[in-house]
């Protein structure tokens, strides 16, 4: 599975959703890109996976070693 990551540009809520649990300029690994309804589901720091408006994120390339020592280190892989 190859990683993909997203950096947080925003915190605005949207409808129910709180923007309060993310941290602007974070990096955040991607589970789905297309959510739906333009949502994007992303895993936060307690390791568990939440939807969260497209619009927050921006993508990030990551160069192969960098990839290849976050497969390792993280702990859901």
């Amino acid at each position: 599975m190859a990683l993909d990551f997203v950096v947080c540009l925003s915190k605005e809520p949207a409808g129910d959703l709180s923007g309060d649990d993310l941290q602007l300029g974070r990096l955040y690994e991607v589970v789905e890109r297309d959510a739906g309804h333009g949502m994007i589901r992303i895993i936060d720091e307690s390791g568990e996976d939440y939807l969260y408006p497209q619009a927050c994120f921006d993508s990030v390339v990551l160069s192969n070693a960098a990839r290849e020592q976050l497969a390792k280190a993280l702990p859901h892989r």
